[in-house]
């Protein structure tokens, strides 16, 4: 039995930088979501809503991103 190193390191380097960025990109969503919930210390409710809005918009954003990610692996491994 013969085993590629290099290619099997390459498969655990580009699993591991897409594991990573998912999540990143999850956690990000969830910073937006969060971000959008709860407007900070010491804001109005008129100088908070842009900025709650274009957080909801940017966590809607991550979140998609991560859709797209997950469905093209699955694609990828159906097909």
């Amino acid at each position: 039995m013969n085993i590629d190193w290099a290619a099997l390191g390459s498969v655990f380097g580009v699993s591991l930088v897409a594991t990573v960025a998912l999540v990143g990109l999850f956690t990000l969503g969830i910073v937006g979501l969060s971000k959008s919930a709860a407007p900070a210390e010491g804001a109005t409710a008129a100088t908070g809503t842009g900025s709650a809005a274009a957080a909801r918009a940017g966590a809607y954003v991550c979140f998609a991103l991560c859709l797209g990610a997950v469905s093209y692996g699955i694609y990828m491994i159906v097909a």
